[in-house]
């Protein structure tokens, strides 16, 4: 999984220029569940995956307590 950081979520959602049809909360509740589901089907590491959703759990609170667009600009390159 080469996502290891909040930047890199932002970075992602930014560079798919998903902006103007999906909000970055649902982009992250998405990518959450894919997550998930790689988790229950993979049998190798899975440290990755468990780093990559507990990043998206952290970005969720701060959405919730900051607000989508001022997490955008505090993760923003």
């Amino acid at each position: 999984m080469g996502i290891k950081t909040s930047i890199d979520y932002v970075e992602f959602y930014i560079n798919l220029e998903m902006q103007n049809s999906v909000s970055f909360l649902s982009f992250i509740n998405n990518e959450k569940m894919v997550l998930k589901h790689k988790l229950e089907n993979k049998k190798s590491d899975k440290d990755p995956i468990l780093n990559g959703i507990r990043i998206l759990e952290k970005l969720t609170d701060e959405i919730k307590k900051n607000g989508e667009k001022e997490v955008l600009e505090k993760y923003r390159k």
